[in-house]
């Protein structure tokens, strides 16, 4: 098997002085740096697969009126001018800037854009059954113990918003009267069950007032009965946990949850999942719930934009991360160039070789300053370097906002005023603003402990996996598709080095690479001693990964170096529309949608492919190897941008 080296110096950005200005840089570029490669083809995609991320963050505001606002603010110029997103996206990232340089196929490549459509790439969860999840099935569990559809429809919306206040003690009322017009029984019990099921924490009595029946809701425990659903009221005989399949469009998970918490008004971590998916996509997952009815959720599908709930079934366990097998990618790539031959050499050897499980480019940021370097400077202990990095003006793609809180920061150093030119306040920035402000300039550590820590964790995280990257490169540039003495294998979870007469029992897809840490070994040839000398270029050292702040240590992992994707398919369809689908999705299925009928001969081609990934493998990075393509949003922005002219 031969690797081919990538190029890409067509649309690699010049480094500007600044770039390269502290020293610390330039070390470690000459040590890693011995050829730079250059690109020929000078395309890319931008892209993200399902990994358990390291930055769900469930900070919900307080005051729905700020959460609508941010919400607006951060979807306001999302999708802008395409041509000017494209010159801001001149200072993001290449591949060869977080150390993916290489391919393993020796097909030629050939261009095409990705996610040209969001409804181009679609995700089906795994299971660790290893059932595909799909939506196929609206119903609901028939339960004696459920309410009535009238439940729903009982309350006036001026009811609902008076409820939804005493709920969330948003006023200082103590209670809220509800006059019932058409008095019988009946009504008043629907009356009840609507307050009750619709707004966890309150409890509900009839009064006579002046002759007429009134159903008054009132708190039933204090603050903690809107975060603690109420137990009395489940019945023992059914799971805890409504689980079910949420399909989603162009949202990410963590949103998705935040959007069903906010209609159902419930906290999110009554939520949990296996794993969270990309937000430019079409996604089908599985999500658990406690103690909300299937009927509850159902009830969703009437009054959501771009959700649909639906494979209801009751369960007596949460889901946890981590615990799916993997994910199922279909992927459309559309205005391929590439021949018949061309395709069908690229497809055969991904799925017989695979590709570099390289971490893909949205592991490092979009923007000029990339997360491995806040990461670095963390495990150096700078945290006046943390400071800097995350807060000071950047060249490229951002919010107006985002630019004017940092020009201020650059002009004051004022956590305060910085602070007034941000509205969203959830952001990274924000947070750490708010920290400063809180423990002052002088206590950088606790002021940064403020942001969430998953989102902490993904600085350093992000570093780890940069210096996987690049020693992964060296490795398959110095001993090639094969296993090699000196080289890693795991023996259930414990990584052992390959003797010089064992060789032969391994092939490239038994080896592993170690991600930094405490907890690892390295393998015994060259790529060790690679190892040591890059951790060294960033005044690190490799046999003390240990920080003085826990949280921080780094214990390692192993990640295989090659990944051969499962259940390969691949098809090349013709079209004339850009925007017509090319594939029917399980939403259009439910609807009875038809595929449009595509042309023998259309003006344009497009390689429609499916496979199956297992978790923390990017599917950007097996799309790269089909493509021999820079996967970058910079170069994808400009392949968008040329078209759409």
């Amino acid at each position: 098997m031969e690797t081919v080296e990538m190029n890409s110096v067509s649309l690699k950005r010049p480094r500007s002085e600044d770039d390269v200005a502290n020293a610390d840089e330039i070390k470690r570029q000459k040590i890693l740096e011995k050829s730079k490669a250059e690109n020929d083809s000078g395309q890319s995609i931008e892209t993200v697969t399902e990994q358990p991320k390291d930055t769900k963050s469930e900070i919900i505001p307080t005051e729905e009126s700020e959460e609508q606002e941010e919400e607006e603010l951060e979807d306001s110029d999302e999708d802008g001018d395409p041509e000017s997103f494209a010159d801001m996206m001149k200072h993001g990232l290449t591949e060869s800037d977080v150390g993916i340089t290489k391919f393993v196929s020796s097909h030629k490549g050939f261009s095409g854009i990705l996610k040209e459509r969001y409804s181009d790439f679609v995700v089906h969860e795994i299971g660790k059954d290893g059932r595909v999840s799909h939506l196929d099935d609206f119903s609901v569990p028939v339960d004696d113990e459920d309410p009535s559809e009238e439940t729903f429809t009982v309350l006036s919306d001026e009811d609902k918003q008076r409820l939804e206040e005493l709920q969330l003690f948003k006023n200082k009322e103590t209670s809220v009267a509800i006059e019932v017009i058409e008095d019988t029984k009946e009504k008043r019990t629907i009356i009840h069950q609507a307050v009750k099921s619709l707004f966890p924490g309150l409890e509900t009595k009839t009064e006579d007032r002046d002759g007429k029946k009134y159903i008054i809701a009132y708190h039933a425990a204090g603050k903690k009965a809107l975060a603690n659903p109420r137990k009395h009221s489940w019945p023992k005989s059914r799971g805890s946990y409504c689980h079910f399949v949420l399909y989603k469009e162009n949202k990410d998970t963590m949103d998705a949850i935040n959007v069903l918490s906010k209609f159902l008004r419930v906290k999110p971590n009554i939520f949990s999942y296996m794993g969270t998916k990309d937000k430019r996509a079409i996604t089908v997952q599985e999500i658990a719930v406690l103690r909300i009815t299937a009927q509850r959720l159902a009830h969703l599908n009437k009054c959501l934009m771009n959700f649909k709930l639906g494979n209801f079934s009751y369960k007596n366990h949460p889901l946890k991360l981590g615990e799916l097998q993997g994910n199922h990618f279909t992927v459309v790539l559309r205005n391929i160039t590439g021949t018949d031959e061309q395709i069908e050499q690229a497809m055969h050897s991904l799925r017989e070789i695979g590709f570099i499980n390289y971490y893909g480019m949205q592991r490092f940021g979009t923007t000029a300053v990339p997360t491995y370097q806040i990461g670095r400077a963390i495990l150096q202990n700078n945290w006046n370097e943390v400071m800097d990095l995350i807060l000071k003006p950047r060249p490229g793609a951002e919010k107006g906002y985002l630019v004017k809180c940092r020009e201020e920061w650059a002009k004051t150093k004022d956590p305060a005023a910085a602070l007034k030119k941000l509205p969203v306040k959830r952001c990274v920035e924000g947070q750490l603003l708010r920290g400063l402000l809180k423990y002052g300039m002088k206590n950088i550590i606790s002021a940064f402990g403020i942001i969430p820590r998953n989102n902490r964790l993904m600085y350093i995280h992000s570093y780890q996996s940069y210096v996987w990257n690049n020693m992964v490169s060296k490795r398959i540039e110095e001993y090639g598709l094969r296993a090699v003495p000196g080289d890693l294998i795991l023996k259930g979870a414990t990584a052992v080095h390959i003797e010089e007469g064992d060789v032969d029992n391994y092939t490239i897809h038994d080896v592993v690479m170690p991600l930094p840490g405490f907890d690892v070994i390295y393998p015994k040839h060259k790529i060790g001693e690679a190892y040591k000398e890059m951790l060294v270029a960033d005044n690190l050292d490799i046999n003390n990964m240990r920080h003085k702040i826990r949280d921080y240590s780094l214990s390692g992992a192993y990640r295989k170096i090659i990944i051969r994707p499962q259940n390969v398919n691949w098809e090349v369809v013709a079209y004339d529309d850009p925007k017509i689908p090319l594939f029917t999705t399980d939403l259009d299925k439910l609807e009875g949608k038809p595929l449009p009928v595509l042309p023998t001969d259309g003006k344009f081609r497009a390689l429609k492919m499916e496979f199956s990934l297992p978790p923390s493998t990017y599917a950007t990075m097996a799309i790269r190897e089909v493509l021999k393509m820079d996967t970058s949003i910079k170069n994808q922005t400009q392949l968008n941008t040329t078209w759409l002219r």
